[in-house]
């Protein structure tokens, strides 16, 4: 067994209260060890007990590693010209999508993993140490199991998303593609996944539709979450609450039976908000204020895909959701952390606790707060995930 103390550090984020201060649990002049891939120890630096190795944070601030919930990252090819399209006066809608089907067809396994791969580093270099993503830029029963083949291979947090939107094979078949996605394709994809996921929105996928396909997710062995509410107001809520998905992903257009339903289960479906959306399409942002105060769950997470959220940055998100959202600075970092856990019905990431994983972020920053205070400022100088140093 090997031990590794990170000591001096200013302001420790536990998301534990029995640790330390408030909500965040936050212990200041901290120190942490590490033995192996866990948490071994939280306490004072003056007490913090002999480890093998010793790394001084110099009273800089350390955080856990940032658990993005939510992420399209298995794709080919770029909307670079949409984007522009959009900057310059065009709105968003679900079909854009298609673009990116088509060069995810076209491109090989290994141009895929590259892709991957990129984006997993880029993320981890802002402190993203767990991450969820889907498949759903293949739609065929090939393309949807080695783009779920392939995130397997580098998490454990995948997700079926099969029903993004109506493929462009059936586009005069739309019952035909849901009968399909229920069927071979999910018997195909259901063994590299732990998600079952559905775009439930105009454009993609109406409220029957969407239970369908959840339904059928979930009796092979799948979780369900789902794209509710993003571009209007819609069933997906209700539905995600109804089948007790983890999550209800979007949430922007929300009544206010809509609100109390996720206030209502907030043991179960987490409220994820996912502000690089709306930033990139100049949408309507989503109420954080609105749900917090109401006793919902919320998580924050990046949504980075290549059509409508192309950061992997949390640490964007979490400066966009507090100037934009009504959030305040903890409560967007314990979102991002602690939230985007519970989104994933981990115990294990999102905290620092004895016994959790040991994924930490230091700042160069003495505090949290400089994450909203100093926005795009890259302020993440290393990152330890399951107790190794990788940046």
């Amino acid at each position: 067994m090997t031990t590794t103390a990170i000591t001096n550090i200013g302001s420790l984020v536990t998301n534990d209260p029995a640790l330390g201060d408030g909500p965040l649990g936050l212990v200041q002049n901290a120190a942490v060890v590490i033995e192996d891939d866990k948490i071994a120890w939280v306490g004072p630096t003056a007490t913090a007990p002999a480890a093998d190795e010793t790394f001084d944070a110099d009273g800089r601030a350390v955080i856990p590693g940032f658990v993005d919930s939510h992420s399209h990252l298995v794709f080919a090819g770029d909307r670079t010209a949409e984007f522009n399209a959009r900057m310059s006066g065009r709105s968003y809608s679900a079909g854009g999508i298609r673009t990116t089907v088509a060069a995810t067809r076209a491109a090989t396994d290994a141009e895929l993993e590259a892709n991957l791969l990129r984006h997993l580093h880029e993320a981890r270099r802002q402190g993203t140490t767990t991450f969820e993503t889907k498949s759903g830029y293949g739609l065929t029963v090939a393309d949807e199991a080695r783009a779920l083949r392939i995130a397997a291979a580098h998490t454990e947090e995948v997700t079926y998303l099969g029903a993004h939107i109506v493929s462009p094979d059936y586009a005069d078949d739309p019952a035909g593609y849901v009968d399909l996605v229920t069927g071979e394709m999910l018997e195909a994809c259901a063994p590299y996944a732990r998600w079952v996921d559905v775009f439930c929105e105009k454009g993609a996928f109406d409220g029957d539709q969407a239970r369908t396909i959840l339904t059928a997710g979930a009796a092979a062995g799948l979780i369900p979450r789902v794209h509710a509410n993003q571009l209007s107001h819609g069933p997906g809520v209700q539905l995600a609450v109804e089948l007790e998905a983890a999550s209800a992903d979007h949430c922007t257009h929300l009544t206010d039976a809509d609100v109390d339903a996720l206030a209502q289960a907030a043991a179960t479906t987490v409220a994820t908000l996912l502000p690089g959306a709306e930033f990139s399409t100049r949408a309507q942002w989503p109420d954080a204020r609105r749900l917090i105060d109401a006793g919902a769950t919320v998580a924050l997470s990046t949504d980075c895909n290549p059509g409508s959220s192309y950061t992997s940055s949390m640490p964007f998100c979490i400066a966009l959701a507090v100037r934009d959202m009504g959030m305040t600075p903890d409560e967007a970092l314990w979102s991002a952390t602690a939230g985007g856990a519970r989104a994933l019905r981990r115990a294990d990431v999102g905290v620092v606790t004895p016994g959790a994983r040991a994924d930490l972020a230091l700042l160069d920053a003495p505090s949290h707060v400089h994450l909203a205070y100093r926005p795009g400022v890259p302020l993440v100088s290393a990152v330890w995930q399951k107790g190794l140093r990788v940046h």
